[in-house]
């Protein structure tokens, strides 16, 4: 995926706005299930500027745009939870380590469908508005489809991790210690080596929900 530097702007402004989405939704989902640490230490918002983490959110995501890597990726502060303190032991673990990748899958959606029904709705489909509404719209699915694709993979610290940790018999408790203590290595080795041969996905998921092809 080639990636201008003037959409890599965009794409970072989306990128942020993503980010905070995803870790709002950890925080709210552990607030219903009864854990008020995020509400308390006011990460329950929106406002980019509470979630921002310097080099995940904006360091990082302009690196890779200035150097044309065509992959753009990024994170912000996770929003903090006390895991005793939720109702529902391991299943409620499970629900607020999914939660960030659901808000991102119905970001995505929710885009992908109104590009979608578009031509059904009688705009002028030559106008320079809609063709920029377009190209946003467009980033903002590929964006929440990264976001969730790559926060599946079950490696610490990444939220496919939390997932599987939670679904996990407790007798496998050392895989959890493996992958907690080298975590960031596989990380690494999975970005050069094989996200490459995952990220079709993601042009597959984009022309699903809207009907255009991903160039």
């Amino acid at each position: 995926m080639n990636i201008g530097i003037t959409d890599g702007i965009f794409y970072v402004a989306v990128l942020i706005m993503s980010v905070v989405i995803h870790e709002v939704a950890h925080g709210y989902s552990a607030y219903l299930l009864g854990d008020d640490t995020a509400k308390l230490s006011g990460r329950l918002t929106l406002n980019p500027l509470k979630h921002l983490d310097p080099f995940g959110s904006v360091f990082l995501p302009l690196l890779l745009v200035l150097t044309n890597s065509g992959f753009i990726i990024g994170w912000a502060k996770p929003v903090p939870y006390n895991p005793r303190n939720l109702k529902g032991g391991r299943k409620a673990d499970f629900i607020v380590s999914i939660s960030g990748i659901a808000a991102n899958l119905i970001v995505a959606l929710i885009f992908g469908l109104i590009l979608r029904f578009l031509p059904f709705i009688g705009l002028p489909l030559d106008s320079e508005a809609l063709f920029a509404f377009v190209k946003i719209a467009s980033i903002i699915v590929v964006t929440n489809l990264v976001l969730a694709l790559f926060n599946l993979i079950p490696i610490s610290p990444l939220d496919g991790s939390k997932v599987l940790f939670s679904i996990l018999p407790v007798r496998l408790r050392n895989i959890e210690i493996f992958m907690e203590k080298w975590g960031l290595f596989l990380m690494i080795f999975f970005i050069v080596f094989v996200w490459q041969y995952v990220s079709p996905v993601i042009y597959l998921a984009f022309k699903l929900l809207t009907g255009i092809n991903l160039i």
